[in-house]
């Protein structure tokens, strides 16, 4: 016969004891109720280190909470970054007023960011407009906000002096296809005066239904006159023009599902009207996509002037025009790498820089990286301009801020 085991002060009869009196219970009963207490306590371990690492993916710093951790950023030696506003739900392209007001699309609004007194952060963030579709494209030109939309290109007169109740929209141009795949806007005013619209493919890949797909299209100032400008193009979200050269230089998000590696991000130069750069036939200018590349061969496209690493998501460009950054980064381009989706690990996350000479871009190298730590990603950047102080802006879309990044003191 088992004798009794007081468990009155055990480990187990402080999990097993519900009484306030002595606990006596026989050998056999004390062991079924470690048994019991055991698994109890692995499963509640176990659920404790769960819920601990599920919390470290969607607040991976407690710093989070009180303030975006810079600190994990890194940058070259004498860069320095702040924030210059935050509160954004999902902030992407910008623009400048000439009167130093910033203003951000997003995928349903418009902000708005006074600098009034210029210290080199937003005074507040305005909603300016609200519930389009996709207003992703924003460019201040002659005193007007024009605004891409996934399928229209509208018009804010005088906005400057109307950040409290926007003015109606005028319609520059209807014309253009309403699918949403790849079809956010990203445009610019070119030194030619011409409105530059890029349409993505309304698709991973496939030859696009018609002319406007996989394309830059322009147009003039008052939405006439739409044509094609370069074709080949899967989808490009950023673009500018060589300060000396005049020439248009673009990102080009490449196909997914071939790989980790391939194909390359593409850094694209379209010096005239009319060059195709390969879409959907061929990709990086030496690899015939394995769908469609037995039509036409790469030999017939324009290749990239530069390859980029796959999946890096390059989407917002410019081209350094500060006098306040050092002499060798003028007219050095920057790119805003989003980050992966596709990719078994993650990968971008961060602002490249690509130096030229002699108009050519000779190479490449990141600027700032850490939006991705190993508990996960905090930031994805997408969109970069420069302010007329020489400082840097970058817009982050996950973090809902924007960032300011200045040299020396």
């Amino acid at each position: 016969m088992l004798e009794p085991i007081s468990c009155s002060s055990t480990l187990v009869g402080a999990l097993t004891h519900r009484g306030g009196g002595p606990c006596q219970v026989s050998g056999k009963l004390w062991r079924m109720r470690k048994f019991r207490a055991g698994i109890t306590y692995l499963f509640a371990t176990t659920l404790l280190v769960v819920l601990a690492t599920f919390m470290t993916m969607i607040a991976p710093e407690p710093t989070l909470a009180r303030g975006l951790p810079l600190g994990r950023l890194n940058m070259p030696a004498g860069f320095k970054i702040s924030v210059y506003a935050r509160g954004m739900t999902g902030p992407r392209s910008m623009t400048l007023s000439s009167n130093g007001t910033l203003y951000v699309g997003s995928s349903d609004k418009v902000y708005a960011i006074p600098d009034a007194d210029k210290d080199g952060k937003g005074d507040s963030v305005i909603t300016l407009l609200n519930g389009l579709n996709d207003p992703n494209g924003v460019e201040f030109h002659n005193g007007s906000l024009y605004v891409g939309e996934i399928n229209r290109i509208t018009r804010y007169d005088n906005i400057d002096a109307q950040l409290t109740k926007a003015p109606a929209p005028q319609v520059v141009n209807k014309a253009l296809p309403d699918n949403p795949h790849h079809g956010r806007k990203y445009i610019r005013f070119g030194p030619d005066g011409w409105l530059y619209v890029p349409v993505g493919a309304p698709c991973n890949i496939c030859e696009p239904p018609d002319w406007r797909f996989a394309s830059i299209l322009r147009m003039k100032e008052n939405g006439t006159g739409l044509e094609l400008f370069s074709s080949g193009i899967r989808n490009t979200v950023g673009f500018d023009w060589h300060p000396q050269t005049k020439e248009l230089w673009f990102t080009e998000n490449g196909r997914d599902w071939l790989g980790d590696n391939s194909p390359p991000e593409e850094f694209n130069c379209a010096p005239k009207k009319g060059m195709h750069f390969g879409y959907p036939y061929c990709h990086g200018g030496d690899l015939p996509d394995p769908e469609f590349g037995k039509k036409r061969k790469c030999s017939e496209f324009t290749p990239p002037a530069m390859k980029l690493p796959a999946h890096h998501a390059p989407l917002g460009m410019k081209f350094c025009t500060s006098k306040m950054f050092p002499a060798d980064f003028k007219n050095c381009a920057f790119i805003c790498e989003h980050g992966s989706w596709n990719s078994s690990k993650r990968v971008g996350y961060r602002v490249s820089l690509v130096r030229f000479k002699d108009g050519k871009a000779v190479s490449y190298q990141k600027f700032i990286d850490g939006w991705e730590q190993p508990f996960g990603v905090w930031g994805r950047p997408v969109d970069v301009l420069f302010m007329a102080d020489g400082s840097m802006l970058v817009s982050d879309d996950l973090a809902g801020a924007i960032y300011r990044i200045t040299y020396g003191n």
